[in-house]
């Protein structure tokens, strides 16, 4: 009895390890197959991060990173799931197999590279600060003794605290649930400017028409790209593969253009 218990605990200790992707009871990657068999690639985003990725007038999610993945898993011959995450724990979310990658304006840290496998970047960006376009604050050092906010579990809190002396310069820092709502707390001058990503403050910025202002010093230069699991190997390089392919054919410029007027994208380049 022991030993027939002992095998099936064995059997399904193996079929959860299969099920989260990676290796199988064999070793070998199973990550690609397995998306192929289910015919599902899930996306785990944020989606209240535009252009990246967010819900338009019609709750559909839509943007940049959408329409990638849409081509790609297209090329891949399987259907595109849409799975929204809380940010703060998005690799509990991909290491636990409820998404197979984290696409969504996700910056590539050394800290992230060392827990997932990464594509190589796909598009560059910056951590930068917005102020209310009335603000006196006109560079990084006249936010000494004042309040900014942040994206909780975001790279912004990485380049914050990779700005040692900027950091502890302020008066606090305070984490919000997404950009928007920082830039809310921005509007009603609960804070006194927001860190994100100058992709996202640009678009946020042309969108709404709102009276908000990017200074010209930025925490750090990024780069995006798509996470998963670290043995999802067979996986991570698939997707590689086809946007190389939309970028010789020209599909990835034409996206990238229709989102930012210019083909500022950087695979194959």
């Amino acid at each position: 009895m022991k030993k027939a218990l002992f095998i099936a605990l064995s059997l399904a200790a193996a079929a959860a390890a299969v099920a989260m992707g990676g290796k199988d009871a064999s070793g070998a990657d199973n990550s690609l197959q397995k998306v192929k068999d289910s015919g599902k690639f899930v996306l785990g985003l944020d989606d209240a991060f535009p252009p990246m990725g967010y819900r338009d007038e019609n709750n559909e999610i839509v943007g940049y990173d959408i329409d990638l993945a849409k081509e790609v898993t297209s090329r891949m011959g399987v259907t595109l799931a849409l799975q929204p995450i809380d940010w703060n724990a998005k690799e509990q979310e991909l290491n636990t197999g409820k998404i197979d990658c984290i696409w969504n304006g996700f910056t590539i840290t050394d800290e992230r590279a060392a827990a997932m496998a990464f594509t190589k970047p796909y598009l560059k960006n910056a951590q930068v600060l917005v102020v209310k376009a009335d603000s006196a604050v006109k560079a990084l050092a006249d936010l000494k003794g004042k309040t900014v906010g942040l994206q909780a579990g975001s790279s912004a809190a990485d380049a914050l605290d990779s700005a040692v002396d900027f950091k502890a310069s302020l008066k606090g820092t305070v984490e919000f649930k997404d950009n928007l709502t920082a830039l809310m707390d921005l509007e009603a001058r609960g804070v006194d400017a927001v860190v994100m990503d100058l992709m996202v403050a640009n678009d946020n910025i042309n969108r709404s028409g709102k009276a908000y202002r990017i200074l010209g010093e930025s925490l750090s230069p990024e780069d995006y790209g798509v996470g998963f699991r670290k043995k999802d190997i067979a996986l991570r390089d698939e997707v590689q593969k086809k946007l190389e392919e939309m970028a010789a054919d020209g599909t990835l410029a034409k996206i990238t253009v229709k989102w930012f007027g210019a083909d500022i994208s950087t695979v194959g380049k």
